[in-house]
């Protein structure tokens, strides 16, 4: 979980701060529609999941997002 949640923090250009698994992810300053493409990049290059925008809609904390990586 360390190693995505650092990941997900360069994703994101996330430099000033800590974030967790329980952060709620479109809560984030930095959060846009380039970080949401970003993210959805990332998902496809690092773990090859292609996920579709109403399944996106349904992950809330960044710990939703690194389960659907350990499926």
């Amino acid at each position: 979980m360390n190693e995505f949640i650092e990941k997900l923090k360069e994703v994101l250009e996330i430099e000033d701060r800590e974030i967790n698994s329980k952060d709620i992810f479109r809560d984030y300053d930095e959060w846009d529609s380039l970080a949401y493409l970003s993210v959805i990049a990332f998902l496809d290059e690092e773990f090859e999941i292609q996920i579709e925008e109403a399944e996106f809609k349904k992950l809330h904390t960044v710990e939703d997002l690194y389960n659907i990586t350990v499926k």
